[in-house]
Formats: structure tokens, sequence, C-alpha cells
């Protein structure tokens, strides 16, 4: 086909047209509404579609149809699934901890990431190891109706005298969106007894953001801020006869 003529080159999002490319039209292009999708018209062409101001809306399989002109009238197309994330306007929290704790006395404490889409997947460290998965409380995530959501994973357990290293306790919750966002929160935590004085902290790790997974990605370093990325969204055609 790369001898042959263009008749015409459409773009599809799970099944419905949003641009035409027709080099005999007069305009040679035409877009068509289609939710979530918003073109930039002066960086798209015959062999290239860019969107810009993408959400939640322009997940979909979008699709780019070829067909060449007399007397071939070959037609040639390529399909790409395109998923936007959200990510968390914030890192996630530790809630439920105390400043100090003794032999015997339980840890109950929940690990929450806000708002996003997907939701975040959990983890617990306890002083930098993985807890006994009995451990672990699994909750439901939690749907808003704008589609973003809210997940939270709990880590009950008895205190005993080897979850203490020089007198504290590191409990560490982790949210990640792999492979673009990973961000956690710290609590040390003193033992009793005529161990030093309580101590709480938080800290927080950096976090890359912002991925477009598909046929082409666009990602961005950031901090935990929240970025409804920009996407250019390239999906080119390779030409066969």
């Amino acid at each position: 086909m790369e001898e042959d003529e263009i008749y015409s080159v459409k773009w599809y999002k799970s099944g419905s047209e949003f641009y035409r490319y027709h080099p005999k039209d007069k305009p040679p292009v035409q877009t068509y509404k289609v939710r979530g999708i918003v073109i930039d018209l002066k960086r798209s062409n015959h062999t290239a579609v860019t969107l810009r101001r993408v959400d939640l809306l322009s997940t979909g399989l979008y699709r780019c149809e070829v067909s060449a002109e007399a007397p071939s009238f070959t037609t040639v197309f390529k399909e790409k699934e395109l998923i936007a994330i959200n990510l968390p306007q914030e890192g996630p929290k530790i809630t439920g901890g105390r400043p100090k704790y003794q032999v015997g006395d339980t840890v109950q404490v929940n690990c929450t990431s806000f708002r996003s889409k997907p939701a975040a997947m959990l983890s617990w460290t306890i002083n930098g190891g993985n807890p006994n998965k009995v451990h672990l409380q699994e909750f439901p995530s939690v749907v808003e109706d704008s589609g973003l959501e809210t997940s939270v994973l709990g880590l009950e357990f008895q205190v005993r005298e080897q979850h203490f290293q020089d007198g504290e306790m590191r409990l560490r919750c982790t949210a990640s969106i792999a492979p673009v966002y990973f961000q956690s929160d710290e609590e040390s935590v003193a033992g009793g007894g005529n161990q030093q004085a309580s101590v709480l902290e938080s800290k927080e790790t950096s976090s890359q953001s912002v991925r477009i997974t598909g046929g082409q990605r666009s990602s961005s370093g950031c901090t935990s801020t929240s970025i409804l990325t920009f996407l250019l969204l390239l999906l080119f055609l390779s030409w066969s006869r």
C-alpha cells in the first residue's frame, strides 16, 4: 500500500468515528463529537492524531483505518487500547496508630489511598519486612460517582519484642499504580517501659507520574499532586501491500 494513493484515513474510539481525512474533500479534514475526545487540529494530520485534555472518558479502543484509491481499493487498520490514569492528589495516610506500644499490645492501623483511577494497590511493611498475610485486613474499594476509587488496607498484630529495633518500630504503607506511581507513609513508634520518649514521624517518598497505556505512552516526573495527564496519542500504521 506504500505506493497507492490515499483515499481516506479514519479514526475511531470504541467504534465511534471522531476524525476523518479525505484529501479530495474541501476541507480535507472532518471531525465528529465523541465523549472523551478533544482533538488538537494543529498537531493532527493524515499520519497521526493528537488529543488534548485527556480524562477518564478518553479510555477506549482506538482504531486507525486507511483506504487506498483505485485500482487496489485496499483497506488496512490497526487497533490499540488506551487507558487514562488519574493519580491520587496526595500520598497514602496511616491512621489508628498510637505513639507508644508495649510488648503484648495490639497494633490496629489502616492505610488509605484516596481518589484515583484505577484504585492504588496497598502494601505494609514492619521494620522493612513483609507482615504475615493473616495480619492484613482487606477492604473493598470505595467508588465515587466520578469513577475515582479510594482503597484501604488494614494491619493488625500483637506486638512482640522482635518488633522493636533500637527501641522503635517502623510501620510503612506503600501505595502504587504500577509502573508509574509509588508513594509511602511511615510511622515510627517507641516501645514502652524504659524505652525512649514516643516518636511519631511521617515520611513520603517521591512518585513518578503520569502514564497513559496504549500504543504510545506519555510520562513525566512529579510529586504527589494530581495530574489528569496530557496525552499525545500517536498510533502509527505499518503499511503493507
